[in-house]
Order: structure tokens, then C-alpha cells, then sequence
């Protein structure tokens, strides 16, 4: 009888992990499609699929689960990182202050169908982000660059250990709010690094 009940329990586990799969195909089909659809149409300070795959990737290979964005735009960074959040289990939190632009991320988020990864806010990241409680083991960062150095002070203490705080755009340092931003990386307990694959420079640091 034990045996019965064992090989009952192999079965259903077999099944459950069968359908878990399936909807993890079914998932990254929708989100394949989406991609493809609106290839080459983003606009609105948007980044590019080159650096949408460098998030991706950087939240998979890590595991990270809980994560935070400054500035949605309409969402194509914001479909990449919930994209990876479906893979590990985790969940996304984003911020934009536009509402229109705002509006089209949720449909974006929608019509991908990873809107049940995002909790899309509307509302001054200002002001947000040093209310948020986290914590967070991934933040990316792109929104007012002047604000930058801002963003990282309010979110590094909530950042877990291992975790990685991202931003973007932060290849010149003569843009207003860069030079300030890296130098603040150089005073932090983190490993940091400038991606070079990413067009636009990403900074990656990651608490130790």
C-alpha cells in the first residue's frame, strides 16, 4: 500500500511539473510574440533589446526575485526584467511619473502577459522610492539622470546582500548627475563594473 501510495504521489508530482512547463512555454511564447511584434517601435526613453536581454539575463543568472524600476517609460525594459522575475519566481515593481506613458506600459504589460509579475505605479519616483520598504535584490535606474545619485542613496540600504543595483545611460560622464552618480559607486562596499556589451552603458554593482 505504501508503494500504491508513493507512485500516486510520483504521478501527481510528474503532472504538476508537466504543466508547470507547459505554462512556462506558453509564456515565453506570448512574450517571443509581443517582442517580435513591437520590434523595432520603441520610443519614449526606451532601452534598446540589446540591453533588455543584458537585465534579463543578470536577473536569471542570479536568481534575483524581488525587483524595482525607476522609470517605466511604456515598458519595454519593464517587459525584459518581469520576463526573467517569471523565470526565478520573482515579482516586479515599477515607477513612472507620465501618465500616458504610464497607460501604454500597463497595456504593454498586459498584451505580453506578464502583467501578474508587475505592480506598475504611477507617481513621483522622488518620493516613492525612499517609501518603498523592499527590500530588493535588483534595481535599474532610468529615470532623470540628475536624480541618479538620489535614487541609489534611498535604494542601497534596502538592497540585499549579493543584490545588484543597475543603471543606464551612464557611459558619459559630462551628463548632468552621471559624474556625481559613479563617484558615490566609488565610495560604496560593491563590486562595479561598466557593461561594455550594452550600447548605452549599463553600470552593474552589486553588494557584497
Amino acid at each position: 500500500m505504501i508503494r500504491n501510495v508513493l507512485m500516486a504521489g510520483f504521478v501527481l508530482l510528474g503532472a504538476a511539473t508537466l504543466q508547470a512547463q507547459e505554462r512556462a512555454a506558453s509564456l515565453d511564447a506570448s512574450v517571443q510574440a509581443f517582442l517580435d511584434r513591437h520590434r523595432g517601435t520603441w520610443r519614449d526613453f526606451n532601452v534598446p533589446e540589446s540591453d533588455g536581454k543584458v537585465l534579463h539575463d543578470l536577473i536569471v543568472k542570479r536568481r534575483f526575485t524581488r525587483a524595482l524600476e525607476i522609470g517605466t517609460s511604456t515598458g519595454h525594459s519593464g517587459v525584459w526584467i518581469a520576463w526573467a522575475l517569471a523565470r526565478t519566481g520573482g515579482t516586479l515593481t515599477t515607477i513612472e511619473i507620465d501618465p500616458e506613458r504610464h497607460r501604454t506600459a500597463v497595456a504593454n504589460f498586459k498584451e505580453a502577459g506578464l502583467d501578474r509579475y508587475i505592480d506598475a505605479r504611477l507617481g513621483d519616483a522622488h518620493t516613492i522610492v525612499p517609501a518603498l520598504s523592499g527590500p530588493f535584490d535588483f534595481v535599474f535606474s532610468d529615470a532623470d539622470k540628475d536624480w541618479y545619485k538620489n535614487y541609489l542613496v534611498a535604494a542601497w540600504p534596502k538592497l540585499t546582500s549579493g543584490g545588484c543595483f543597475t543603471a543606464h545611460n551612464v557611459s558619459g560622464r559630462s551628463m548632468l548627475g552621471i559624474r556625481e552618480f559613479l563617484d558615490h559607486l566609488e565610495t560604496l562596499d560593491a563590486e562595479t563594473r561598466i557593461d561594455t556589451s550594452s550600447p548605452a552603458g549599463i553600470s552593474i554593482t552589486c553588494k557584497r
